[in-house]
């Protein structure tokens, strides 16, 4: 995979260069400011962007902003959000655009290499990949949307599984049931959400960002 990297800390930016490399991608751009990463991000066209959302120079929100504003020139451009703290509006503006490809990853919980490079991997291939403990901040809002209030719990299981990036068998696996079993609760929740056949590319997508508003 071409690769760009945004971290301001040089240790962390260093160290995700040298992981890309030692598992055989190639790092196109490294950089430590939103302004820079607009511009690899535009030119690159990498296939997959790994960004911290507090970057130079404003250290709020810049790293989302330019991702989102390459992604408005390059549609669909895979995105995997890096950050400190759980900031769910990040996720659903990324969402937002029903394209898919992006992903939100806490610091602090990655701990394995192996499978930090199957969370990019899963990214760069047009996947989702939510965070648990986001998507845990989300189930905790009071506020729900009326058509996800439809929901039976094992159908809000499974869109939580969902908005964590698991395949229909990573879902039969964590529930305990049959992947039979998950195209059922998953087609009920299409339904339930009004994402019928032909209406999408990626009714996945659409029935995350559905969670993700709720």
């Amino acid at each position: 995979m071409r690769v760009v990297v945004a971290e301001d800390h040089f240790l962390l930016r260093d160290g995700l260069v040298r992981l890309l490399g030692a598992y055989g991608h190639e790092v196109v751009a490294a950089v430590d400011n939103g302004p820079e990463l607009r511009k690899a991000l535009v030119a690159e066209r990498p296939d997959v962007a790994i960004v911290d959302v507090r970057l130079p120079p404003d250290f709020s929100d810049e790293g989302l902003r330019a991702a989102l504003e390459a992604r408005e020139q390059v549609p669909g451009l895979p995105v995997l959000l890096l950050s400190q703290y759980v900031e769910p509006l990040y996720a659903r503006e990324l969402l937002a655009d029903g394209a898919g490809a992006v992903g939100y990853v806490l610091k602090d919980r990655v701990t394995n290499g192996s499978e930090f490079l199957r969370t990019i991997e899963q990214v760069a291939g047009g996947g989702t990949a939510m965070d648990p403990e986001v998507v845990s901040k989300l189930l905790a809002r009071k506020v729900r949307d009326r058509r996800l209030g439809s929901l039976t719990g094992r159908e809000r299981e499974v869109l939580a599984l969902l908005a964590q990036g698991r395949s229909n068998a990573g879902v039969a696996e964590s529930l305990v049931v049959t992947e039979k079993a998950v195209t059922k609760h998953i087609g009920n929740i299409f339904t339930k959400l009004g994402l019928y056949p032909g209406e999408s590319d990626n009714r996945r997508v659409l029935a995350v960002l559905a969670y993700l508003e709720g």
